[in-house]
């Protein structure tokens, strides 16, 4: 691979102290990215696929969570921290935040049978339905329950939207719609998906109301993946956060669209004609008649994970309490069921071994720079975020600092392997004064900032920024553009789809010799320069008025007082 020379940055140094902003608003950044040049050069193709080489490679066996891998890849992160000259970030001195976690592996039947006036029909394990286990007991089950189609699922007072409509739905099994209504920019932010089109929340409702159980019909559109992926990613050791009181659901299930068509037909309804139903504020669930029953064995275990948490202290006696916090998970799926290969290790390099790449590569520039920045960093390799954003989660309510004392969240999940483009995807555009910074940075680079170019995929609530945001901390998550330099029209969107078909949770996300880390070096540089503007700055960033983090954001900062 071509790496990007030395020259790249120089132009890119000399741009940043033309284009900066007005001396009285930001002259230590002009000071600190006037010397920034040896900092800069820290940021290589090989700072970037070193790390990736180690981390992905079968010794760590997919980086399951508390796994001989997961325990690897954090000694490794610590190591290279210790020897970039950071300091313990977790509480006590500690370079990790440790917590634990309950891994539930779950053994299906091969076929779940549903049943209607005499007649039944059978769904295959694997093939029609992937099933697991919404409790952390040795068995999970519903007994004779009706399925009902509850539409989306969603219950929405500030969009007048109530697809149960006071229903009883307690001890029922739900059938639904994935994704939210998205045919209107008036109705939940048109295609932008929002966290009521997430799977998480439709089995938080359907456990809130005491539903038994929650299948959601999967089509590739409506989830942003195909069904492999939840075949890979829903099998094995699911883990979570140990159970608390909250309500639980005894069964989330999944089924493919071929075999909801089969369940309907059993019902006499036709499954396209409630969807088209469902898409109306009048919709009322439909009791289909059709009863299940399903039993599941479940295997428990509790291990510990942790997140590796490390500071960089910034040089203001007062800012210095105030950190920008990158962020990037460090597992991946662990060992899982084999590809017709026989490789059974899913290795995780672009998910997200090239994340902890990027964030370390950032580390060591800030780590190079001759005066420190006036905020201090933090560094923060998540834990089992593969597994429903726990790490993250927990470090959310865990906050070695107050959330207040947090300035600022930019997270990488998932770099761009493919070459340099003239445009950068910002996952959270429009919702803060992050905006202007990312802008600021990217056109420095020549390159134009495009709000999620996925936007049904509902990113922002798929990756750690998520869980930082829930906190009020703004957050800016980079992702992967679609234009790129001396490509086709439709080439990157192309290449981003492929890769998601076919290697995204599977056995084939590797380190391959045909990755260009040439656009990785830019998404980097363009996190280092926006981290270093926002640790100079007198003021915080904000939530934009209405936002929907904006009130957790103006809690942190009461709660400083």
């Amino acid at each position: 691979m071509k790496e990007v020379p030395p020259v790249f940055f120089a132009v890119a140094l000399a741009t940043v102290v033309a284009c900066a902003p007005p001396a009285e608003e930001i002259a230590s950044t002009e000071s600190v990215m006037g010397e920034a040049a040896g900092a800069l050069i820290q940021i290589t193709a090989e700072a970037l696929r070193a790390p990736i080489a180690e981390l992905a490679s079968d010794e760590y066996g997919g980086r399951g969570p508390g796994s001989e891998g997961d325990t690897m890849a954090r000694q490794y992160l610590i190591g290279e921290l210790e020897e970039i000259g950071y300091s313990p970030g977790a509480e006590g001195g500690s370079w990790e935040q440790f917590f634990d976690i309950v891994g539930v592996e779950t053994s299906a039947p091969e076929t779940w049978t549903f049943t209607k006036g005499g007649k039944s029909i059978s769904l295959a394990w694997w093939d029609d339905y992937i099933a697991s286990s919404g409790v952390q007991k040795e068995t999970a089950s519903i007994d004779n329950a009706e399925l009902v189609f509850v539409g989306y699922g969603i219950q929405a007072p500030e969009y007048d939207w109530d697809d149960f409509k006071g229903m009883d739905v307690a001890g029922m099994v739900l059938v639904i719609v994935n994704n939210d209504p998205d045919w209107s920019d008036d109705l939940f932010e048109g295609v932008r998906r929002l966290y009521y089109g997430r799977w998480t929340y439709k089995y938080e409702k359907a456990a809130e109301l005491g539903a038994a159980g929650a299948i959601i019909i999967h089509t590739t559109p409506s989830a942003g993946y195909p069904f492999q992926v939840v075949q890979t990613s829903w099998t094995g050791p699911q883990f979570e956060i140990p159970a608390g009181d909250e309500p639980r659901i005894q069964i989330p299930a999944w089924t493919s669209e071929e075999a909801m068509y089969r369940i309907f037909e059993l019902a006499g309804r036709d499954l396209d004609e409630l969807r088209e139903a469902a898409r109306s504020r009048d919709f009322e669930p439909v009791p289909l008649g059709v009863t299940t029953s399903l039993a599941l064995t479940n295997e428990l275990h509790r291990v510990q994970t942790a997140n590796v948490v490390a500071t960089l202290a910034g040089r203001d006696p007062e800012l210095a309490e105030e950190y920008i916090v990158y962020s990037a998970h460090h597992d991946h799926l662990g060992f899982g069921k084999a590809n017709d290969e026989g490789d059974e290790i899913y290795n995780g390099a672009l998910d997200n071994a090239s994340g902890c790449a990027q964030v370390l590569a950032i580390a060591r520039a800030f780590a190079a720079l001759p005066d420190k920045p006036r905020r201090s960093i933090m560094l923060s390799f998540v834990a089992a975020e593969e597994q429903g954003l726990l790490g993250s989660a927990y470090f959310a309510r865990n906050p070695p600092v107050p959330a207040g004392r947090m300035a600022a969240n930019i997270n990488y999940d998932g770099a761009n392997i493919w070459g340099r483009n003239r445009d950068v995807t910002y996952i959270g555009y429009g919702k803060s004064s992050l905006d202007d910074v990312v802008e600021k940075y990217a056109a420095e680079q020549g390159r134009k900032v495009m709000p999620d170019q996925f936007p049904d995929r509902g990113f922002f609530y798929r990756s750690d920024q998520f869980n930082f945001a829930k906190i009020g901390v703004p957050a800016i998550y980079l992702d992967t553009g679609t234009d790129f330099i001396d490509r086709p029209a439709g080439w990157g969107k192309q290449q981003i789809e492929a890769w998601e078909a076919i290697d995204y949770h599977q056995p084939s996300d590797e380190l391959l010799d045909s990755w260009n880390f040439e656009g990785m070096i830019e998404d980097s540089v363009l996190g280092f320069k926006m981290g270093l503007y926002l640790a100079e700055q007198d003021n915080l960033p904000t939530w934009n008025a209405g936002d929907e983090f904006e009130p957790a954001r103006l809690e942190a900062l009461a709660a400083l007082d």
